[in-house]
């Protein structure tokens, strides 16, 4: 009975160079997609100080277009009282 049974390992064949390329090249975007998700996960500090420097910014050019507008709002008043006037 014993005979009969066969225990030894199957006889695997070697990888080939095309699988052996296909297996490091999955594991590196495996790495690499692992990098991007920490990335978008764990905030850095210079990101998020620039962030607050834009909104800044942002809100400087808003508060300085505005009295633009009134100025010139109140520049176009005169000129249509002059044309009333006429």
């Amino acid at each position: 009975m014993s005979a009969e049974l066969d225990l030894s390992p199957p006889e695997v064949p070697e990888p080939t160079f095309l699988e052996s390329v296909l297996r490091y090249g999955l594991f590196l975007g495996a790495i690499f997609q692992l990098i991007c998700i920490l990335a978008i996960i764990i905030p850095t500090s210079k990101g998020h100080e620039q962030e607050e420097t834009e909104a800044a910014d942002a809100k400087a050019v808003e508060q300085m277009k505005k009295p633009k507008a009134s100025m010139s709002q109140t520049r176009q008043k005169p000129k249509k009282e002059s044309k009333k006037k006429r």
